[in-house]
């Protein structure tokens, strides 16, 4: 599967401002993660989750490809590997 997500504009939803401010994500981690992801997932209602370890950190950005740009729906953190289907591959 391959996706070029970095040739559609990058727009946030209000829930993903916010999730970012809480958790110290800036805009620049979260677009990096989309463009250059360790593992890209398929979720729910046509998401997707791209995965990354950057700044001694794991990222989980969830996001919708539109028909003209890319909606970040929320952005999670955590300091250990997210777990279950979510492996940390190359894809």
């Amino acid at each position: 599967m391959c996706y070029f997500f970095h040739m559609k504009p990058i727009r946030y939803d209000r829930h993903a401002k916010k999730r970012m401010k809480d958790r110290t994500v800036d805009e620049e981690e979260t677009e990096y993660t989309i463009e250059h992801p360790d593992s890209l997932v398929e979720s729910i209602k046509g998401r997707m989750n791209a995965f990354k370890f950057i700044n001694g950190r794991y990222l989980r950005v969830t996001f919708k490809e539109e028909a003209d740009h890319i909606l970040v729906i929320t952005v999670t953190v955590r300091t250990k590997v997210f777990g279950g289907r979510y492996e940390y591959r190359i894809q």
